[in-house]
């Protein structure tokens, strides 16, 4: 999948970046980890990390700390919904840039666990936002996904929650609250290319939902990239959207690497189509019907304009979503959900996922 080189504005990354204390969530994660490596390259003061997988956190932290980077590096084992750790990080550390990487993002996972979903990918995103505009925080990016785009999952749908949270908090306290939407990263935890690379490996079959079943792809690099270009643009309350090129058959991607592993499909390694899971899409987007896009003077970078944010609002939203998902029923926060999005066109009570169809298939 070859892609143009991205053209980058370095000044400007620097000038947010640079002698800054920078904190990032999820960051033993792919695009977390990434997130640390790039940041370091601009000069910060000090790199504090958080993430709940401890082992994650210990490898990320032991790679930056070896590379020499002068900035401090700080790794706190913790969890976005924990109001109490976040309120000890931003009163210790007094970040100034916040990149919220932190997701659960596991499709079919997300559809038997959906007040989790809620919990940690909304409610998270709530808790962290109000920390960092109450503490004055200069920029705040969060991750999000273009499956948060007339979403048919729960996580998806959790997702878009989390714009819609964002975009309320651009207008508190002088904090510039930003999302960034974007595709698949190759080569992520859990990712197609890795499940297939290890299906492969174990002389298949390799599995694959549907034959036109189609997905944006974009390296790590280039989406950090493109995500510290955004925030250096960032005003306040966009949604930016990164150029993915052309969307892939992931059939076609499955070929591609049998091909490259020396081997034929077909012949040495089965290619299986085995249905679509819970939440899926056979295509993803990246703009809803009601954004406004706009170009930002950078031909990989968009932005998807979006309604306008109401706090007060939010605040009851919230407080009602953090009820429901305490239920036992996944019911009633699906119900919330749909309130609150009335694109999402989910399954309303899970009833493929709660009847075991879990299985981890790209």
């Amino acid at each position: 999948m070859p892609r143009k080189k991205i053209e980058l504005n370095m000044a400007a990354m620097n000038a947010i970046l640079a002698g800054k204390t920078v904190l990032i969530t999820g960051a033993g994660g792919t695009i977390g980890a990434e997130l640390c490596r790039q940041v370091l390259n601009y000069g910060p003061k000090r790199l504090v990390m958080i993430d709940n997988h401890n082992t994650a956190l210990f490898y990320i932290e032991k790679e930056l700390v070896a590379a020499g980077h002068t900035a401090k590096i700080t790794a706190v084992v913790g969890d976005v919904k924990d109001e109490v750790m976040l309120e000890n990080v931003f009163k210790t550390y007094a970040p100034q840039v916040v990149f919220h990487a932190a997701a659960h993002k596991h499709v079919p996972l997300m559809e038997t666990n959906p007040q989790e979903a809620v919990k940690n990918n909304t409610l998270g995103t709530y808790a962290l936002a109000d920390a960092a505009t109450r503490h004055n925080a200069e920029r705040f990016l969060y991750i999000s996904t273009d499956k948060a785009v007339r979403p048919s999952s729960v996580m998806g749908a959790s997702k878009r929650l989390g714009e819609m949270v964002v975009r309320a908090f651009a207008e508190v306290n002088g904090t510039k609250c930003m999302s960034v939407r974007f595709g698949n990263v190759l080569g992520s935890s859990g990712s197609a290319v890795r499940i297939f690379q290890e299906q492969i490996q174990a002389g298949g079959p390799v599995t694959v939902t549907h034959p036109d079943v189609t997905r944006y792809f974009m390296t790590v690099e280039e989406a950090i990239q493109l995500i510290l270009q955004a925030t250096a643009m960032g005003r306040g309350g966009e949604i930016f959207v990164l150029n993915m090129g052309t969307p892939i058959k992931v059939a076609e991607l499955a070929h591609n690497l049998i091909v490259l592993n020396g081997l034929q499909p077909g012949k040495d390694i089965e290619v299986k189509y085995v249905g679509m899971r819970p939440g899926e899409k056979m295509y993803e987007e990246l703009f809803r019907d009601e954004d406004v896009r706009k170009d930002t003077g950078h031909s990989d970078i968009f932005v998807a304009v979006p309604e306008e944010g109401d706090m007060a609002l939010l605040k009851e939203q919230m407080s009602n979503l953090s009820l429901l998902a305490e239920l036992p029923d996944p019911g009633p926060i699906i119900d919330g959900i749909r309130k609150l999005i009335p694109t999402y066109t989910g399954d309303p009570y899970g009833s493929r996922a709660a009847a075991g169809d879990t299985g981890v298939r790209p």
